[in-house]
Order: C-alpha cells, then sequence, then structure tokens
C-alpha cells in the first residue's frame, strides 16, 4: 500500500478550499447555473496563480499574475460566466487570457474557446498550462484584443477580461447574430456591459453592475 502524508493532504485541502469557494462566493450570492458551479468546482484555480499566492487562489479578490496583471475575484468570473450564457458547442472569444483560468472554465462549457492575451509571457505560461490540463478545445494567440480573430469569427459568445474605454467595433462585427458579448467598459469608472445582438444584426446593450479590472490596451505599433 501507497503512503500518502503531505501531497494527498494538500490535496485534500485544495478540493475543500474550491467547495467552500463554490458554496460561500457564488451560490450563497445568487450563482445557479449548474454546468457553471460544476466547472468551478472542477477547475484547480491554484493552479492558475503564482505559487507564492497559491494559499490565497480561492479568497474572494483578485491577486496579481505578474506583467501587471490579475487573475480576477472568483465571484467576478463565476459571474461574467454565468451572463455570457456559453452552451455545448459555443465558438467563444476570451480577449485577455491572463493565467487561463476563465480560459479553462470557458473550455468546460462551449466547444471551443479561442483566447487572446496581449502579454506573449503570459500567452505562452496559459497555453502550456491548459495544454498540460488536458484541456484540448483551446487555442491561445498572443495578440491585440481590440483586433479581435477575423478569421474564427463569427463568434456565438465574447468576452473581454480587461476594460476598454469603449466596445471594440471589431469585437462587436465579430459576434454572430443571436450572440452575447460580456465586458467591462470604462475608463475611471467601469461598468460590465451585457450586449446581445438579435438575429438581424442589431444590438441592444444594458448594464449589470460597477466593477473593478485593469484597462484593455492595444499593441503599440
Amino acid at each position: 500500500m501507497t503512503l500518502c502524508v503531505a501531497s494527498c493532504a494538500a490535496a485534500q485541502n485544495w478540493d475543500a478550499m474550491r467547495e467552500s469557494m463554490v458554496r460561500e462566493q457564488m451560490e450563497r450570492r445568487g450563482i445557479r447555473t449548474p454546468a457553471v458551479l460544476k466547472a468551478l468546482r472542477e477547475t484547480p484555480r491554484h493552479l492558475f496563480v503564482p505559487e507564492a499566492l497559491r494559499r490565497s487562489a480561492y479568497n474572494d479578490h483578485p491577486l496579481p499574475i505578474g506583467h501587471g496583471q490579475t487573475i480576477s475575484q472568483p465571484y467576478i468570473v463565476a459571474s461574467m460566466t454565468e451572463l455570457l450564457g456559453v452552451r455545448p458547442g459555443d465558438k467563444v472569444l476570451e480577449i485577455g487570457t491572463g493565467s487561463g483560468y476563465q480560459t479553462a472554465i470557458l473550455a468546460r462549457l462551449a466547444g471551443r474557446v479561442y483566447s487572446m492575451e496581449i502579454v506573449e509571457p503570459l500567452a505562452k505560461e496559459a497555453a502550456a498550462r491548459l495544454k498540460e490540463m488536458g484541456l484540448r478545445n483551446v487555442e491561445v494567440r498572443a495578440g491585440d484584443g481590440y483586433r479581435g480573430w477575423p478569421e474564427e469569427a463569427p463568434f456565438d459568445r465574447i468576452i473581454v477580461t480587461a476594460a476598454p474605454p469603449e466596445l471594440p467595433p471589431a469585437l462587436l462585427a465579430q459576434l454572430k447574430n443571436g450572440g452575447r458579448l460580456v465586458a467591462p467598459v470604462g475608463r475611471e469608472w467601469q461598468e460590465l456591459v451585457v450586449v446581445d445582438k438579435d438575429l438581424d444584426g442589431r444590438i441592444r446593450q444594458r448594464t449589470e453592475y460597477p466593477v473593478v479590472f485593469v484597462p484593455m490596451v492595444p499593441r503599440a505599433k
């Protein structure tokens, strides 16, 4: 019989911390979509933060991941994912890969995820991490999110995890008729907005709540 000491205890602790996060931060605050809750329970958030910060991975706040970027507060990830309304088989564009945590959540819900990250080292690290976790329906690219991913458009769903001052026209153009986009928008004051494009291509936008995200910046020319 193989003895399991520190490593197994740590694994069990991560599982308990993740379950507590889902129950206390998500379910108690109104996240109800079963598929979203399941994805959160299955995704080891501590593997997406720097090792020195792993004990804080399931706490109710964002954490730095290097290069001036952050991994979002767990509740915000859950809320944005639920608002996005991803369906099995959907083609999803994510702007702002970061460490890949939101990407991993999306990969468990969608048919295919295309994720863009302006910081090339983060893009490479996230791609390797997601591959190591066995998530094969994800493609990560280092590039300018303001331009989107035109050769793979249109997308059923688009999610933006950094705040542009206004919605980028390229992303609205790459949203499929009948699709949805969720993004933080604003400069000093930011709000989370949900954009629905109807089957005739008309845009309807609503505001959900105030948020604080790192700014979305274009790649220097």
